[in-house]
């Protein structure tokens, strides 16, 4: 039932999220094809992408105008804002479904998954300072924490 619930809390969260993979928006036969041209043909030049799957072989070879520097970024709402109150409150307890949800979107291993949880709890006060605490303020007060610790510095960089 928890994986369940953490795995639907991923998915709602994740259902407006916009990654740009490396590589970018100009990569695959469908941005060569129609390069230079706006409005509507973007569609088409993704569905160009998506059917003949080869955006995602340039972006595993670094061939079709894909490029594989750079890292993945995310230009929807933070997870944790919209979480932030039940994040809270596990991190206060040191256990629950919203604490397994963040620290599976943050990459934590399942083994690992424990120590998050016990850092995260002895750590409380300084990832919710206040009561009015934004989720930035929270993702980079989580961040900080898990850098300090041994076991986790390995998830964030």
């Amino acid at each position: 039932m928890k994986k369940l619930i953490a795995g639907t809390i991923l998915m709602a969260a994740s259902s407006s999220a916009f990654a740009v993979a490396p590589g970018g928006p100009g990569c695959g036969w469908g941005n060569m094809l129609f390069e230079g041209d706006s409005g509507p043909v973007h569609f088409l030049a993704t569905t160009t992408n998506g059917t003949s799957g080869n955006k995602t072989f340039g972006m595993t070879s670094g061939t079709n105008g894909c490029s594989l520097d750079g890292k993945l970024t995310y230009g929807g709402k933070s997870m944790i804002g919209s979480i932030m109150d039940e994040f809270s409150q596990d991190v206060a307890m040191g256990q629950g479904d919203a604490l397994n949800a963040v620290a599976v979107m943050m990459g934590v291993a399942p083994e690992d998954r424990q120590t998050f949880a016990e850092v995260t709890h002895q750590n409380f006060k300084v990832i919710f300072p206040s009561e009015n605490v934004t989720a930035d303020q929270v993702m980079n007060s989580l961040e900080k924490v898990m850098k300090a610790d041994p076991r986790l510095s390995k998830y964030v960089s």
